[in-house]
């Protein structure tokens, strides 16, 4: 499996072949009453930007995917969202847990109210490892786009300042978790928060970022 996940992304940053193979990315579906299908449009717009100005070959459709499915293993980057509860089952962690030290990649993403709930579901997950803040010299923010101060601030919330947390595992970040920014409303249609196209294009630079550095790391 790691091995497949491993081709994916030779494939996905392969400038040689004329028509690289699309890949797809997914959604995490988790139980517990939280909102994963939050952020509608975010993933779709953040698709469209990278295949633009990554010239990557993503498929425009993003999958779903629940937690404890074999069929995680078809998507070398997923990303979970959502405002409230999250559980795991045992079938969900020991599923996660293989994918990820398989070679796929967890982008999470507080949409505000997410915290208390997801730290403890991953512990599950990683009992030997904690989230960890990334500096930011790290690789995640000086892909394509350069982000010399961390995480851009999209929605307010609590006036905290944002912040970029990473699960590494045998010296592979394996999970991010963007905390207290937002992100993913910022890759949302303009019409969902009606922010500025300047904040809105910071929020998908980020995430392309993210989708770059998941490939290529």
């Amino acid at each position: 499996m790691k091995r497949f996940l491993i081709l994916l992304a030779i494939i996905f940053i392969c400038t040689s072949a004329t028509i690289p193979p699309t890949i797809q990315i997914a959604l995490l579906k988790y139980s517990g009453g939280g909102d994963w299908y939050a952020n509608s449009t975010s993933l779709t717009n953040l698709i469209e930007f990278c295949n633009k100005n990554l010239k990557t070959n993503i498929n425009k459709d993003y999958a779903t995917v629940e937690a404890g499915s074999p069929e995680i293993f078809n998507y070398p980057f997923i990303h979970l969202t959502g405002h409230g509860n999250v559980v795991f089952s045992n079938q969900d962690i020991k599923n996660l847990r293989d994918y990820l030290t398989g070679g796929g990649f967890l982008h999470i993403d507080d949409n505000y109210g997410l915290d208390k709930f997801i730290r403890p579901q991953m512990k599950k997950v990683f009992p030997e490892l904690d989230f960890v803040e990334l500096p930011f010299d790290h690789p995640i923010y000086h892909q394509k786009y350069n982000f010399n101060n961390g995480l851009p601030k999209i929605h307010e919330h609590d006036k905290k300042p944002p912040q970029g947390f990473g699960l590494i595992y045998e010296g592979r970040l394996i999970c991010f978790y963007t905390y207290e920014c937002d992100l993913g409303d910022g890759w949302e249609d303009w019409e969902v928060h009606k922010d500025s196209e300047e904040t809105r294009l910071k929020a998908l630079k980020m995430g392309a970022n993210i989708i770059q550095f998941a490939f290529t790391q």
